[in-house]
C-alpha cells in the first residue's frame, strides 16, 4: 500500500486565488497584531509601574487638601452659618470620608501601615468633632459649638502633621520602586523592539511565499465561471491589466458580476431609503412635539422673582428671627420645584403642596390683604398633570383679586366619574368676554399671547402663563375639552366684582 505524505506547500498552490490571498492577509494581520501587542503591552507594563510609583502621594495630598476645606468650611459655616459654608462643608466631608476608609484600620508593625492606622483614627476623631459643631451651631448651642471646635481643630493640626509624616514615609518607598521601574522600562523597551523586528521578518517571508504561489490564475478562472454557473455572485473582481485572451475574459466576466451587484445593491438601497424617511418622519413629528412643550413649559415670569426677592430682603430687616429663614427657605423651595420639574409631569398632589408654598410667600408680601381658602378632599391624588399648571392661575386670581381691598382666592377640588375637577376662583372685576374668547382663540392657533386688540394700553399682562397652563394640559392630553373660564363662585364674589373662575379638568384614568 502506498504511504501518503502531506505537502503543505502543494496543498496551498492547489487552494484558490482568493483562499491563499485571504491566507496571506490573515497571517499579515495577525502577526502584525501580536507585534503590536507584545509592544503595547510592555510599555503599558513600564508605564503602569512608574505611574504608580508615586500615585499614593498625589492621593495623600489630595486627601490634605480635603481635610483642609471641610476645616475651612466648618470654620466659615461656625462664623458666619451660611448656606454656601454647610454645602461646602458636606462636599469636603464626602471626599474625606471617601479616601480614609481606604487606609489601614488595625495596628501594624510595619511602620507605613501603623502610620496610616493613626491616620485613620485621627480622621474619623476630626470628623465626628467637626459634625458636632456643625451640629451644635444649628442647634444654637455656642457653648457646645467651641468646645467641640476647639476639639476639631486640634484634631486638625495633629492629623496634618501625621498626613505629611506618611507621605514622606511613602515618598522614601516610592523613590526606591521608581528605580526598580526604571530598569524594567529600559527592558520592555528593548524586548518591544526585539519583538517588533521578529514579527517583521516572519511577515515579509509570510507575504513573499504566498504572492509567489499566486501567479497561475488559470486554475481561478475555471473557479470562478462554475460558481457563476450555479448563480454565485459573492466572489472577487479579477481586475485583470493583461490585454490576452484570458485578461479580456476576466473583464468580461467582472463587467458581468458589477452590473449584477449594482442592480441588487439598487434594490436594496431603494428599500433602505424608504426606511429612514419613514422613521426620520416620525422622528422629526415627535420632537417638534416635545419641542412644543418644552417651549411652553420653560416660560417663567421674572417679575415674580424679583418682587419675591425684595419681599425677603424687607422682612429680613425687620425681623431677626426664624420667619425670615422660614420665608427665604419657602422662596428656594419654589424656585428649586420650578427648575427641576420643568421637563416632566409631576402629581396632583405635588402640585398643590407647590400651591400652597406660593400662597404662603404671597401672605408675607401682601399680609392681611390676601385671603386664601381650599376645600381639597381627604385621600391621594397621584394624576399626572404638567408641572407649573395649578401656580399660574392662583398667581393670575390674586394679581386680580387685590385690586379690591382685599383678595380672596379659593380652590377647589372635587372628584367626579371621569376627571377630577380643580377650580381656582377670585373676587376680582372679573375677565371681559372678549378676553375670554380671545384666551380660547390663542389655545386653539398655538400661540402664547394674546392679541393685541385685547390688551389695555397700560397692562404688562399677556397672558402668556395661562395661555401656556391650557396648551400644555392640550399637548399632555391630546384633548381641548380639559379648561374653560367662568365667573366667579358667589363664596367668593365681594362688592361689585363678579370674579374670575378658572376650571381644568383632569382624567383619572390616564
Amino acid at each position: 500500500m502506498k504511504a501518503f505524505h502531506f505537502n503543505p506547500v502543494n496543498y496551498i498552490r492547489n487552494k484558490s486565488l482568493r483562499w491563499r490571498i485571504m491566507l496571506c492577509i490573515g497571517i499579515a494581520i495577525i502577526m502584525l497584531a501580536a507585534s503590536i501587542f507584545m509592544t503595547m503591552r510592555f510599555s503599558y507594563y513600564s508605564i503602569s509601574n512608574l505611574g504608580d510609583s508615586y500615585k499614593s502621594n498625589s492621593e495623600l495630598t489630595q486627601f490634605t487638601q480635603a481635610v483642609t476645606a471641610t476645616e475651612n468650611a466648618m470654620e466659615n459655616y461656625v462664623m458666619y452659618r451660611t448656606f454656601e459654608s454647610i454645602d461646602a462643608y458636606y462636599t469636603a466631608r464626602t471626599k474625606v470620608e471617601d479616601f480614609y476608609q481606604k487606609l489601614q484600620e488595625f495596628p501594624s508593625q510595619n511602620e507605613v501601615y501603623h502610620k496610616e492606622y493613626i491616620v485613620h483614627q485621627l480622621t474619623e476623631s476630626f470628623l465626628y468633632y467637626s459634625n458636632m459643631a456643625v451640629s451644635a451651631k444649628r442647634a444654637n448651642d455656642d457653648e457646645e459649638v467651641m468646645i467641640h471646635y476647639n476639639y476639631a481643630m486640634n484634631t486638625y493640626n495633629y492629623l496634618v502633621n501625621q498626613v505629611l509624616e506618611l507621605n514622606n514615609m511613602r515618598l522614601q518607598q516610592n523613590a526606591e520602586r521608581y528605580n526598580e521601574n526604571q530598569d524594567r522600562i529600559v527592558l520592555s523597551n528593548t524586548l518591544g523592539i526585539v519583538f517588533f523586528l521578529i514579527f517583521s521578518l516572519l511577515i515579509f517571508f509570510v507575504l513573499y511565499f504566498t504572492i509567489t504561489s499566486i501567479m497561475e490564475p488559470l486554475a481561478d478562472l475555471s473557479e470562478v465561471s462554475h460558481k457563476l454557473s450555479q448563480g454565485d455572485f459573492d466572489i472577487p473582481l479579477f481586475n485583470s491589466k493583461s490585454s490576452d485572451e484570458i485578461g479580456n475574459l476576466c473583464r468580461a466576466f467582472d463587467r458581468m458580476i458589477i452590473s449584477i451587484r449594482e442592480y441588487i445593491d439598487t434594490i436594496w438601497e431603494k428599500a433602505r431609503t424608504e426606511a429612514e424617511l419613514k422613521e426620520k418622519e416620525i422622528e422629526m413629528q415627535t420632537l417638534y412635539t416635545d419641542a412644543q412643550l418644552r417651549a411652553l413649559q420653560n416660560q417663567i415670569n421674572p417679575h415674580f422673582l424679583f418682587n419675591t426677592l425684595n419681599t425677603g430682603a424687607q422682612l429680613a430687616m425687620m425681623e431677626n428671627a426664624d420667619k425670615t429663614c422660614y420665608f427665604i427657605e419657602q422662596v428656594a423651595d419654589f424656585f428649586r420645584y420650578n427648575i427641576q420639574q420643568q421637563s416632566r409631569t409631576v402629581s396632583i398632589d405635588e402640585e398643590l403642596g407647590l400651591v400652597d408654598n406660593f400662597v404662603y410667600i404671597m401672605k408675607v408680601r401682601f399680609g392681611n390683604r390676601l385671603e386664601f381658602t381650599k376645600d381639597i378632599p381627604d385621600g391621594e391624588f397621584p394624576q399626572a398633570i404638567p408641572s407649573m399648571t395649578l401656580q399660574p392661575l392662583v398667581e393670575n386670581c390674586i394679581k386680580h383679586g387685590l385690586k379690591n381691598t382685599k383678595g380672596k382666592v379659593h380652590l377647589a377640588l372635587e372628584i367626579e366619574e371621569n376627571f377630577i375637577v380643580i377650580s381656582v376662583s377670585d373676587n376680582g372685576e372679573g375677565m371681559p368676554e372678549q378676553t375670554r374668547q380671545a384666551v380660547f382663540q390663542a389655545v386653539a392657533s398655538g400661540t402664547t399671547r394674546l392679541a393685541p386688540e385685547v390688551l389695555d394700553d397700560n397692562s404688562t399682562h399677556n397672558g402668556t402663563g395661562l395661555i401656556s397652563v391650557f396648551l400644555r394640559l392640550q399637548l399632555q392630553f391630546h384633548r381641548d375639552d380639559l379648561f374653560d373660564i367662568t365667573v366667579g363662585d358667589k363664596e367668593t364674589e365681594a362688592g361689585s366684582g363678579r370674579g374670575t373662575k378658572f376650571i381644568i379638568r383632569i382624567p383619572r384614568n390616564v
